[in-house]
């Protein structure tokens, strides 16, 4: 599955889940965001997509661009960012801290299987597979 492919395709399991406005709007200068739409209860999702090999990883600067982006310049007030691999021990304590929604290979897998998107929204992730919510570091 190629890159926009990939996009479509976390577009329509957004449609899938409720999510009402959905549309691709991945390009060259998108500013981090590839879809965007409204959740069930109103608020307005921005998702960045990385379609990644599985042995790659999503590091902290992939995640610091995105924040700087997605609220600001979008409007988010969910920042949900997918990848098809793993996020780093460093990108899960920024998300933490910056209040970023992650979505990785696994539980894009959950997602995929019929896991509603709303049940996803309050975990992250953690390599242990505990899939507990980080705290930040104080």
């Amino acid at each position: 599955m190629d890159p926009l492919k990939f996009e479509e395709y976390l577009a329509d399991l957004c449609r899938r889940d409720g999510c009402t406005e959905v549309r691709r709007v991945g390009a060259a200068n998108d500013l981090g965001a590839d879809v965007m739409g409204r959740l069930p209860d109103g608020r307005k999702l921005v998702v960045q997509c990385k379609r990644y090999a599985k042995h790659r990883t999503v590091g902290s600067p992939d995640l610091q661009k995105f924040n700087g982006t997605a609220r600001s310049e979008h409007g988010a007030d969910v920042p949900l960012f997918v990848a098809s691999c793993k996020f780093t021990k460093q990108a899960r304590a920024f998300a933490a801290r910056h209040g970023l929604v992650l979505v990785d290979v696994d539980l894009l897998g959950f997602w995929n299987s019929g896991t509603a998107l709303s049940a996803l929204l309050d975990l992250d992730i953690d390599r242990s597979g505990t899939n507990r919510k980080l705290a930040p570091d104080n």
